[in-house]
C-alpha cells in the first residue's frame, strides 16, 4: 500500500499540481497586497478619499447590546478586483502556453527517411544514369 502511494504521490502531474497550487497562493498574497496598498489608495484618491474597505450598506443601526449589521459591498469590491487581476495573469500565462503549442505544432515535420526499397531504386536509377 505505500508502494502505491509513493507511486501516486509521485506521478508528474500531482507534483505539478502541487507545485501550481502553491505558486497560485503566494501569487494571490502578492495580488491581494498589490490591490490593498497600491491600487485601492488610488481609486480611494480618485473617489475623494473614499476608503473602499469601509463601504458598506447598514440595514440595521447598532444598539448598545447589539451590534451594527451591516453589508460589506467595499471589501466586496475589493475582493472582486483581486479576482479579475488573478484571472487576468491566468489567462495570460494560458495563452502563452497555448502559442508555444502551436509554434511546436506547426512546426514541420522531418520528412521520412527513404525505405530500403527506395534506397536500393535510387541507387538502380543513379547507376543506369551513368
Amino acid at each position: 500500500m505505500m508502494k502505491e502511494f509513493k507511486e501516486f504521490a509521485m506521478r508528474g502531474s500531482l507534483v505539478d499540481t502541487a507545485v501550481a497550487f502553491v505558486m497560485g497562493a503566494a501569487f494571490g498574497k502578492i495580488v491581494s497586497s498589490f490591490v490593498d496598498g497600491m491600487v485601492m489608495p488610488v481609486v480611494g484618491l480618485l473617489t475623494s478619499g473614499q476608503d473602499f474597505s469601509q463601504l458598506r450598506y447598514i440595514l440595521k443601526e447598532a444598539t448598545t447590546d447589539k451590534p451594527e449589521v451591516a453589508i460589506m459591498y467595499g471589501t466586496f469590491l475589493t475582493v472582486v478586483l483581486d479576482f479579475i487581476i488573478v484571472a487576468f495573469a491566468v489567462f495570460m500565462v494560458i495563452k502563452a502556453l497555448n502559442a508555444s503549442k502551436k509554434k511546436e505544432a506547426a512546426a514541420p515535420a522531418a520528412p521520412p527517411a527513404p525505405s530500403n526499397e527506395e534506397k536500393l531504386l535510387m541507387e538502380i536509377r543513379d547507376a543506369l544514369k551513368k
